[in-house]
């Protein structure tokens, strides 16, 4: 069955999270802010939660319409083929949210939507009461300047949760952006990545899921795997497959360090749980103790403390002041940090190379990226 796809990301993400896709071997039908839509088959929506590094949510696309009134906003919704996804026991919700359109009321918008599916779903299953004891179904109605979007959940949590975060400190960065800045960097296999502000370890350890060929959802479930929709043995024949492109004789070299003695131990938790302890060297140090003088072409990977976060600026300070002597007395190392701090570049003493702004969580960031000079 042909299916039409979308994959939600972060702003600013929306590019890594096409070239997931196609590399993954789906068609694109078009990029916005926010989300890729491609189209695919059951086996689609099962690669994509497993292997999909930087998306946020995959969601099934059910229909798009104009609808300015709620009896057109009704009877579209009815016209739409429930029944070939949702089966007599389904559990359905409704969400939805309403910008610049004439149906604002989100609440009426959710009312009518849920409605219109039961109208539906009743008269094809000659039904009048769902018990709603099965497989969930978590629909969203999308209004924006009049253009409505209906689409199915089949994520359910979101893809940020790998299942490895048995252990977490204050502020952690969100595993898909950690994922998204080892991809937007030149780190490969044998070269070494440090990561000098490491918190729990997420940095490191989406860079060794990355290293080895880990896919981030295999150790989780997901909403759609109770689908009708999707036999079980797609589900279980690409866990199989993603197992078996596991790379254990990766040559990772990655190091993690914080002062806070409670982070490393959590970080060092979190990468046992998963199944990347043993390429990860997670140690208590200060930022000034960055890396080995003899390697002559590391990467750093960061997401240091923010003025916003933490407001001590004195330390702050010595951090970027740290970062500006090493690269100066290392000029083959790269740097790429994650940061608020406007006067980036002027503590680390040299433009950056490259700038991309993007959201953590809700703080509008900038990735700085400083390149090293090529051997």
């Amino acid at each position: 069955m042909k299916l039409e796809l979308i994959a939600t990301a972060t702003f600013g993400l929306e590019a890594v999270v096409k070239r997931e896709i196609q590399e993954l071997g789906y068609r694109l039908i078009k990029t916005e802010d926010g989300k890729v839509t491609y189209l695919g088959d059951e086996r689609a929506i099962v690669r994509s939660n497993l292997w999909l590094r930087c998306a946020d949510r995959v969601l099934l696309k059910m229909g798009e319409f104009t609808a300015k009134t709620f009896e057109e906003l009704f009877q579209q919704i009815k016209g739409i083929a429930w029944e070939e996804l949702i089966p007599p026991d389904g559990k359905f919700t409704v969400t939805g949210s309403s910008v610049k359109s004439t149906l604002h009321s989100v609440p009426s918008c959710q009312s009518i939507t849920k409605k219109a599916m039961v109208e539906r779903l009743s008269e094809y299953y000659g039904i009048e009461q769902f018990e709603e004891t099965g497989a969930e179904y978590t629909v969203k109605v999308t209004l924006l300047k009049d253009r409505v979007t209906v689409t199915v959940d089949t994520s359910g949590t979101g893809l940020h949760k790998r299942g490895y975060r048995v252990c977490a400190v204050e502020a952690p960065i969100k595993e898909t952006l950690a994922a998204a800045m080892v991809q937007l960097s030149f780190w490969k296999e044998g070269r070494l990545l440090v990561d000098p502000c490491c918190g729990s370890g997420t940095i490191p350890i989406e860079a060794a899921l990355i290293g080895r060929k880990i896919a981030p959802g295999l150790n989780r479930s997901f909403a759609s795997e109770g689908w009708e929709l999707i036999p079980k043995r797609i589900w279980k024949e690409e866990r199989q497959k993603a197992y078996q492109e596991i790379r254990y004789d990766a040559d990772l070299q990655i190091c993690g360090s914080d002062t806070n003695a409670r982070a490393i131990e959590a970080a060092a938790e979190n990468a046992a749980e998963a199944g990347v302890d043993d390429c990860i060297r997670f140690q208590i140090a200060d930022v000034e103790e960055l890396a080995p003088g003899s390697v002559t072409d590391g990467i750093i990977i960061t997401n240091p403390p923010y003025g916003q976060r933490i407001g001590e600026e004195a330390s702050i300070a010595r951090i970027y002041e740290s970062f500006r002597r090493y690269m100066k007395e290392n000029p083959g190392w790269s740097l790429f940090v994650i940061t608020t701090e406007k006067e980036t570049e002027e503590r680390i003493g040299r433009e950056a190379d490259r700038r991309r702004k993007l959201y953590n969580g809700r703080l509008e960031t900038c990735y700085y990226q400083f390149h090293g000079k090529r051997k």
